[in-house]
């Protein structure tokens, strides 16, 4: 992979809310945004990795669980509080636990457990944080689904499979609803990504793993930083006319009628 050191300055001024920051494509678009001028809100529920990525972008950390709606709005509360406004909502906190597998053994408690972190806390944090943005005429915000969303997992994992696509098509509606009050809403939908989370998983099963990467075009996984440039594009006045899309940044796995040799 090429040196990806941003050299351009497109979210000066903005203040941009990132769940999840304290890690894998949340810290890596932490760092993104931080480096584009954006005032960055680290939010996760780890106090250690959340204020070691706000110290690091020099932004603010608010230790919030995302599946709590009163932490939820207080914090893009403190967003708005501390820097003036919203401009930017990256929804991206999410679980992919072992116990989350075909639908002949994910248990009930496993599928409500993924349910509320990966898609009820994006309904929390949309509706948190619209009314700013709302009032401001204007914001982006960036939800984060899955290419398992748009043609599933070749690995069954049914309650993430099942959450993504419920992000997705909320992700639309949204955008959709509130295009012409200035605010854009999308789906970003990578593909498999060397985050923490993903390494954990395919090192208890590396023939989970093997089955995912003989799929991608490219031969390899996604680097979060990788997500993290669309995360930012996203964000961007660049992307202005990109709204209700599923974005998706997954190394050709989606457009592959057959993986090359």
């Amino acid at each position: 992979m090429t040196d990806r050191t941003a050299v351009c300055r497109r979210l000066v001024g903005r203040t941009a809310v990132v769940t999840g920051a304290g890690s894998g494509i949340g810290l890596a678009t932490a760092r993104r945004l931080a480096s584009e001028g954006a005032h960055v809100v680290c939010a996760d529920i780890d106090d250690s990795a959340g204020k070691a990525a706000a110290q690091e972008t020099g932004g603010l950390f608010v230790k919030v669980d995302v599946t709590d709606p009163e932490q939820v709005e207080a914090l893009f509360r403190a967003a708005h509080d501390t820097y003036g406004s919203v401009d930017v909502a990256f929804n991206n906190a999410g679980i992919s636990p072992p116990d989350d597998d075909s639908i002949l053994e994910t248990g009930l408690e496993a599928w409500k457990r993924v349910q509320e972190v990966n898609l009820t806390s994006v309904y929390l944090c949309c509706k948190a944080v619209l009314p700013y943005m709302r009032r401001q005429g204007r914001g982006s915000i960036i939800n984060t689904a899955s290419f398992v969303a748009v043609m599933g997992a070749a690995t069954s994992q049914i309650s993430y499979t099942a959450s993504k696509g419920g992000v997705l098509a909320m992700s639309r509606e949204l955008g959709v609803q509130f295009a012409r009050e200035g605010i854009r809403v999308n789906a970003l939908c990578p593909g498999p990504v060397n985050t923490p989370l993903l390494k954990e998983l395919f090192a208890k099963d590396p023939e989970r793993a093997a089955r995912r990467l003989v799929h991608v075009p490219v031969g390899r996984f996604a680097e979060p930083e990788e997500i993290a440039a669309a995360v930012a594009f996203l964000a961007s006045d660049d992307a202005s006319f990109v709204n209700a899309a599923e974005f998706l940044v997954d190394g050709g796995i989606a457009g592959a009628y057959v993986t090359p040799l």
